[in-house]
This record gives C-alpha cells, sequence and structure tokens, in this order.
C-alpha cells in the first residue's frame, strides 16, 4: 500500500507541474517532446519551440487571445530557458574548468546559459484567422525590461519577429476587400514579412539547436497550407489539414480540394516513424484537437479515403450531390466527427472536377 501511495503522488505531482506550465487558466500548455511544447485555447493549436535562442510559434491563434498568449510564451520561456541552476562547487576538484580550479562566481559565469530572447519567428500554417490572428502583436518585441509581468531584456535581437509563411497567404491576406478597393482583406500589420513558393523552406539557421523545415502542400485544406517538421524534435505541426475534431474543412473557395488533403494526410504518414508498431515516436500537433501520433493520423486519413472512394463511386454511377448525401457516405463516421455535410460537399466538387 505504501508503494502505491508513493506511485499516486510521484504522478499527482507530475501533472500539477504540467498544469503550472502555463500561467493562464485558460491557456492550456503540454510538453511535446525536445524543444517544443503544445499551447491550446488561443484558437487553433500553437506549437512552441522554446530554448536558448528564444521563443519559435508555429500559428498565433486569434487576434483577441494575443495578448495572452505572448505573457504566457514569454514566461515559459523565460523558466525553460533563463533560470540557470544554482552551482555550489568550490576548489581545486571542481570539473568544469580548464586550469583545474574554480569557483561559484566563475562557474556560474561559464555554464549559465544566456538569458532568453523575445519570440523570434512566427510560422503560418494557413491563412484562417485562428491561426494567424495573433500575428501582428506577438511579432512586437518588449519595448522595456518588462512586459505584462515578465521580466524579458531584448538584447542581440531584431526589431521585430520574422513571420513566416507560404506566399499564397500573404496573397490572400493582401488582396483587396470586396467592395472596398483601398482596404486589403487582413491589415498589413498582420502580412508574413517573409515568403516563399518552393516546397521546402528550411530555416536559414539551427534554431534551438535543431533544424526547422516548413513543407508546402497545395491545395488541401486551402492553397496556402504548409506542415512544420522539428527535425530534433521529431515533431510535426499539421495545421487544419489535420483536425481530429471534425470531418476535414476543406474551403474549396479558397483553393482547397480533397486530393490534395489525401496527399497532405499521407505525406505526414511518409515522415513519421513511429516507436513501436504505430505508436509513439514523431509526435504530431493538429490544427485542433488532442496531440497525436502516426497511429493516429493513419486512422484519420483511412476515414478521408473511405470516404472518398464511396463519393467517387458514387459520382461514377451518376449520382447528383443530393443523391449523394441521401445515400449517407458518412453514417458510420458522423458519431466520432459531427455533421459532414460540408466535407462531403466539398469531397463532392472536388472530385466530380477530377
Amino acid at each position: 500500500m505504501l508503494r502505491i501511495a508513493l506511485v499516486l503522488t510521484g504522478f499527482a505531482a507530475l501533472c500539477s507541474a504540467q498544469v503550472e506550465l502555463s500561467t493562464d487558466p485558460n491557456l492550456h500548455i503540454l510538453p511535446v517532446q525536445g524543444n517544443i511544447y503544445m499551447l491550446v485555447g488561443a484558437g487553433g493549436n500553437i506549437a512552441m519551440s522554446v530554448g536558448h535562442d528564444g521563443v519559435l510559434l508555429v500559428d498565433s491563434g486569434t487576434q483577441a487571445m494575443a495578448d495572452r498568449v505572448l505573457k504566457v510564451s514569454l514566461d515559459l520561456a523565460t523558466r525553460v530557458a533563463g533560470s540557470p541552476a544554482p552551482n555550489n562547487c568550490a576548489g581545486m576538484r571542481c570539473s568544469g574548468s580548464p586550469y583545474g580550479w574554480s569557483s561559484p562566481s566563475l562557474n556560474a559565469r561559464i555554464s549559465s546559459p544566456a538569458r532568453p530572447k523575445p519570440i523570434r519567428y512566427i510560422i503560418n500554417t494557413s491563412v484562417d484567422a485562428d491561426h494567424a490572428g495573433g500575428n501582428a502583436r506577438l511579432a512586437e518585441l518588449p519595448k522595456d525590461s518588462k512586459i505584462l509581468g515578465v521580466t524579458f531584456p531584448p538584447v542581440g535581437v531584431a526589431p521585430s519577429a520574422n513571420v513566416i509563411s507560404h506566399e499564397n497567404v500573404l496573397n490572400r491576406m493582401s488582396a483587396p476587400k470586396p467592395g472596398a478597393k483601398d482596404q486589403t482583406m487582413v491589415d498589413s500589420s498582420m502580412w508574413p514579412t517573409d515568403t516563399f513558393r518552393v516546397a521546402k523552406y528550411k530555416l536559414s539557421e539551427f534554431f534551438n539547436g535543431e533544424g526547422v523545415e516548413v513543407l508546402y502542400q497545395p491545395n488541401a485544406h486551402t492553397d496556402g497550407d504548409s506542415f512544420v517538421y522539428f527535425r530534433y524534435s521529431d515533431v510535426i505541426v499539421a495545421g487544419d489539414i489535420l483536425n481530429p475534431t471534425s470531418y476535414p474543412v476543406i474551403d474549396t473557395a479558397r483553393g482547397g480540394t480533397y486530393q490534395g488533403l489525401l496527399t497532405g494526410l499521407n505525406f505526414i504518414l511518409d515522415l513519421a516513424i513511429p516507436e513501436f508498431r504505430a505508436q509513439g515516436g514523431t509526435m504530431v500537433i493538429p490544427g485542433h484537437g488532442r496531440l497525436m501520433d502516426s497511429g493516429d493520423v493513419a486512422i484519420y486519413r483511412n476515414m478521408v479515403q473511405i470516404v472518398g472512394d464511396r463519393i467517387g463511386d458514387l459520382i461514377a454511377k451518376g449520382r447528383t450531390l443530393d443523391q449523394v448525401k441521401a445515400a449517407k457516405p458518412t453514417l458510420d463516421y458522423d458519431g466520432i466527427y459531427g455533421s459532414p455535410t460540408a466535407f462531403i460537399e466539398a469531397t463532392f466538387k472536388s472530385l466530380q472536377k477530377k
């Protein structure tokens, strides 16, 4: 009984430590693996790389939550990278000094990590407001040594964070608003500052000790979707191509297609490596919902493939959209993913064009 009590006490302490990672009761932080954390509650899921180089965010949540995301992100970075462990060694036998001697003062200077820097990069996986709405606020750097109650010295960094996306995200944000030629769809303060148009964009430096790749997925959820792959931490951030809380959202008005979305899901499975059978190993952060591994992604991909095959078969038989809906091609999945109407319509439209 004593052993069980100790195990339960340790488990409770672990859970408590995880809850305390966030200083905001409405924002939750989950350690994923390596340098990567997952922030939930600000709109779409946000991935955070936190370490000695500062903070990199994948997506920025909604505009309304930006101040709170900023405070939580900088507070986590301060605790993760800015609080060195005390060094109590003194005398000739201390390790770590090339001269064979040391002192608490010298050891602290040699071994203490540099203070963390502010948010240095934001990567948008799509143009959606719940993934890019916080761009402007989160790209700002602190104007003094304290921001929202968090001590954070902006030393040796650029005047603002780089906001990176595929060029189609910028094109859609900067397009004229219908009926108002002097206004754009999104205010210019929220636009990406760096865009790419190739299949793979690599960050030009190691960030927090690892390579970061941005992988374009053409015509999937929209025409500007990207995955972000953290190569050392072995984490993929998938954006809204992957959303286990509902059927896929295929935004045909902004270039999304069923075929592109299915290709994107297959690409995740190609890139991910499970630790044991289909579990563990590469972790995948979806646009919304819980953290996933390759087994979870395979279950979701299979659903998309099966429903698409059923709708394609009905189209080949000459069925109209209303007849396809009446045939209920998603019936055995509706209890898991909810209303299928928009997914059926978008899939029908994509496959009919094909």
